[in-house]
């Protein structure tokens, strides 16, 4: 009797010590906002009772493509600070985007873009209208702002050619379709490229 009183004392401990360690790090997680692999609680409602009912494909293609598509927020996202802190530098303003700095359809198509997401009655991406552009429209940005563009690039047609190509592969990952293995070995070639025309 004594010792499964024992036993269930440390069985209570060492549940306690678990519960104030999970805290813990749940804390240092938010306070750094870093990802330690400990889900929130909340964040957990979705997965708890409805993602067990989606296929168990879908679930597995969705963790298979996880991947791809943080690399691709990373890159796309990159490539926006890069292009929007190289003109701010030499603007010497924040405010470029009205500026010459940008070709007047691409600034058109733009507003388009915002006022039909306004209208739709969603919340904005983004308060930053080159957050609005395609790849496309990126790389007419740097290409006539090659005088900026020029000193971080190797060449013109190459960082058109690159963004061609990331743009092609964006769709699949942004509709939620599977990369062939030919189409991950690309994306992957096509990031080396990117950095290789910056060397």
């Amino acid at each position: 009797m004594g010792n499964n009183l024992g036993v269930e004392s440390c069985i209570k401990s060492f549940a306690m010590n678990n519960a104030m360690l999970l805290q813990d790090l749940l804390h240092i997680q938010k306070e750094l906002n870093i990802d330690i692999g400990i889900e929130r609680k909340e964040d957990s409602f979705i997965e708890d009772n409805y993602y067990s009912q989606f296929d168990l494909i879908h679930r597995s293609q969705a963790k298979q493509m996880s991947k791809h598509y943080e690399l691709f927020f990373c890159l796309e996202k990159s490539i926006r600070d890069l292009v929007s802190k190289s003109i701010e530098d030499i603007e010497n303003t924040v405010d470029w985007w009205d500026t010459a700095r940008v070709p007047e359809q691409i600034k058109k198509d733009v507003e388009f873009r915002i006022t039909k997401e306004v209208d739709s009655g969603v919340t904005r991406r983004s308060s930053e209208e080159l957050d609005y552009t395609t790849f496309g429209e990126l790389s007419q940005i740097i290409a006539s702002n090659w005088d900026i563009f020029g000193s971080i690039f190797t060449s013109k047609k190459a960082v058109e050619k690159i963004m061609t190509s990331l743009n092609t592969l964006r769709n699949p990952i942004a509709h939620c379709s599977i990369l062939s293995e030919d189409e991950v070995l690309r994306l992957k070639l096509t990031i080396r490229d990117w950095f290789r025309i910056m060397e």
